[in-house]
């Protein structure tokens, strides 16, 4: 196993390379420049002392020199936010995403798998129906329809929750619920697919037969079996949410992660861009060594080794 984690952190260094050079090539070809304004016409000279600054000038000296802070911790000054660094920027919106993101993972880890055994358990009826719809609306509808279903919902209809904002749990609720819905589909059609294979093993028949009661026999032995595969989708679905939701934080005015994203896209502010993308970059590799890890204590007959 240590022989295993070593190898895969040492691969760490190369996919994060290659990401950097990809992300890079597509910030710098995009038209525009981050240092021209909206409403008038930057100086030359401002811009040429900006370009120099920024080590902007040329896309050669900028694809050398950033790397290097990187790797010295430092993500470089935002082009757009005046007087902020992209490490502050991360310092006060990644909290935000990460706190959303496990609200919703949450949400879509315990209702997925708890709706995806009943649906198998109880095959063929009304409830198996029910998720399968509940599946497809979650799989189907983007985020931000979602978002906006909610707001119009429970915000506007039935002045439940707030529309917008940070500060306060009622303010987490429908953020949550919008991210959480995509992964809770996911979840419960991968849970219900594993325990049809699973109730019909030799061993559930057996635990039946010493008496066990179905309760015990369908969440201590059946379910710990069908819980790999979405283990599996853990990895990637955690990063997703953890990072935070482009849309869905644009949707609610939540000052996380993925809004300063998409504001650093359409300003062109391209160390925000970097800086963003190899830190998702991270979460992703990271939670994706975590699972096969995991997969040895959530069955030991795994060698992920191999």
């Amino acid at each position: 196993m240590t022989r295993f984690v070593l190898w895969r952190l040492a691969q760490f260094p190369l996919i994060i390379a290659v990401i950097y050079i990809i992300t890079f090539l597509l910030a710098w070809v995009a038209p525009g420049s981050p240092f021209d304004q909206p409403d008038r016409k930057i100086d030359p000279i401002a811009k040429e002392q900006l370009e120099r600054q920024f080590h902007a000038a040329h896309w050669y000296t900028f694809l050398g020199y950033y790397p290097w802070r990187m790797l010295h911790g430092d993500l470089g000054p935002s082009m757009d936010y005046k007087g902020w660094s992209v490490n502050d920027v991360m310092k006060t919106s990644l909290p935000v995403s990460i706190t959303i993101g496990l609200f919703g993972m949450e949400i879509a880890l315990v209702v997925g798998c708890f709706i995806g055994v009943l649906a198998a358990v109880r095959r063929g009826g009304p409830f198996d129906y029910a998720s399968l719809l509940t599946a497809l609306i979650g799989i189907s509808l983007p985020p931000f329809v979602v978002a906006g279903a909610l707001i119009v919902i429970f915000s506007d209809k039935l002045n439940w929750l707030p529309s917008a904002g940070w500060g306060s749990f009622a303010q987490m609720v429908l953020p949550a619920l919008a991210l959480a819905l995509m992964p809770l589909a996911y979840i419960a059609r991968l849970t219900r697919a594993s325990m049809i294979d699973v109730l019909g093993a030799d061993y559930v028949r057996t635990a039946r037969a010493k008496g066990l009661a179905r309760r015990t026999v369908i969440w201590r032995h059946c379910f710990r079996n069908a819980f790999l595969p979405v283990f599996s989708f853990l990895g990637p679905a955690a990063a997703n949410t953890l990072t935070g939701s482009f849309v869905v934080e644009k949707v609610f005015n939540i000052p996380g992660l993925g809004q300063h994203f998409v504001n650093s896209v359409l300003n062109r502010d391209q160390t925000l861009i970097l800086g963003t993308v190899m830190v998702y970059s991270a979460f992703l590799l990271s939670f994706n060594l975590l699972v096969d890890i995991g997969y040895v204590f959530i069955d030991p007959r795994i060698d992920v080794t191999e």
